[in-house]
């Protein structure tokens, strides 16, 4: 049958749109919205006891921003790479994440030095970083830049605050023990300075300093025994605080001393030392099980749900890293290193620990920290007469950082 006066016509036009209404499902504005992508490197295989929990935090913050809609109905994704805690491998993989993944934003690192090599990638790039672990002062102090902000409270923040704690107790000679690593170093030297102001009467009768994961601990013992300090300073960790503590107790090296020591509050080392945690020591750290705030025990309760086990310090901020980067990129309405960095300075985010927020003038946030003394309960490790430390009263002074850090 042929076609009628203008059926030729009527068909065309309904190709025409057919043609339209499918590019019209096509194109992007109908289309999904992209991902957002964000760049994570850690030293996963070199420290997988503090990795692990990190991971886990920051996986579940992921999927709870997702639940909730994304970045804007965008999806968030993290592309997650392992730097085997070599700074130089840290800094070839971020390269790749911002030159070949083309991510938002850097996130990560556990150590300081790999810290400070994300950072300045960062910087090079033009690029946000936020630092999640690393603790070192440099980060965003004497080396820090535009596009790098930190989470954790720093070394000096956390020396500051045991020291207060420390100058309250009747000892006047001290000794410490440390590793030989910048962030071992750093720590006692901040401790000492920050005591110092409030307790001139110290002195420091011996100072032991050790290579990292070969500590030679019945050696050390000795010599700190021997200097008879009324107290010790410990920035030991790991596998060589177990060696420490155990050489310690068979010289009876910490009978009737106080210590004070940095971290070993958190569970990554108190599940390791079990029932040879110590008793009585100061310490920095994050008693889970016993903090009862609103924010920690709707953290504590999902984290257990997903993974079956308490949360640890790294769960902590694993988590809030990237609860506080997706704020970021919801208050920044997308990437782009300028509105990011706008975004980011002066935001106040929710974390487990509470609100908290990214100083305006170095980019280090106000999150504190409990301190608190180690006990045994049921031959395990745990933190009791803890409180909790704002970072935001342990900052340094705005003179003292517009000294130390360089022109942006």
């Amino acid at each position: 049958m042929r076609d009628g006066p203008g059926g030729a016509a009527a068909r065309s036009g309904w190709r025409r749109g057919v043609l339209a209404a499918l590019s019209l499902l096509a194109s992007p504005a109908s289309a999904a919205q992209p991902e957002i992508r964000i760049g994570e490197v850690a030293s996963y295989s070199a420290l997988p006891t503090l990795a692990e929990p990190y991971r886990k935090g920051w996986q579940m913050a992921v999927d709870e921003v997702n639940l909730a809609g994304g970045i804007d109905g965008r999806t968030l994704v993290v592309l997650s790479r392992d730097d085997a805690g070599r700074p130089d491998n840290a800094g070839a993989a971020a390269e790749a994440l911002i030159a070949r993944d083309h991510v938002a934003l850097l996130v990560g690192g556990l150590l300081s030095s790999v810290g400070l090599a994300l950072a300045d990638v960062a910087r090079r790039h033009r690029t946000v970083y936020l630092a999640g672990e690393p603790p070192g002062d440099a980060i965003v102090w004497s080396a820090g830049n535009r596009y790098t902000f930190r989470l954790r409270p720093s070394t000096t923040m956390q020396a500051a605050m045991l020291a207060e704690a420390a100058a309250k107790l009747p000892a006047r000679t001290w000794a410490a023990v440390a590793p030989r690593s910048d962030d071992g170093q750093a720590a006692v030297a901040a401790f000492k300075a920050r005591l110092a102001a409030r307790r001139p009467d110290v002195t420091w009768v011996a100072d032991q300093v050790t290579a990292p994961g070969r500590i030679d601990a019945p050696a050390v013992a000795a010599a700190v025994g021997q200097a008879r300090p009324d107290a010790i300073l410990n920035a030991e960790s790991g596998p060589d605080l177990l060696k420490l503590l155990r050489a310690g107790a068979g010289q009876d090296l910490f009978a009737d001393r106080r210590v004070v020591s940095f971290l070993t509050g958190e569970s990554e080392d108190l599940d390791a030392l079990k029932d040879e945690a110590p008793e009585g020591w100061i310490v920095t750290g994050y008693p889970a099980a016993a903090l009862r705030t609103p924010e920690n025990d709707a953290f504590v309760r999902a984290y257990q749900a997903r993974y079956n086990e308490a949360p640890r310090m790294g769960s902590v901020l694993g988590y809030a890293l990237i609860k506080a980067a997706a704020e970021i990129l919801r208050r920044a309405g997308g990437p782009g290193s300028d509105r990011l960095v706008a975004a980011a300075e002066g935001l106040a985010f929710d974390t487990p620990l509470g609100r908290a927020q990214f100083r305006t003038l170095d980019h280090q946030s106000t999150l504190g920290t409990f301190v608190g003394r180690t006990a045994q309960r049921n031959n395990h490790g745990v933190m009791v007469d803890f409180g909790y430390r704002d970072g935001a009263r342990y900052l340094p002074a705005d003179a003292e950082v517009r000294a130390m850090r360089p022109a942006d």
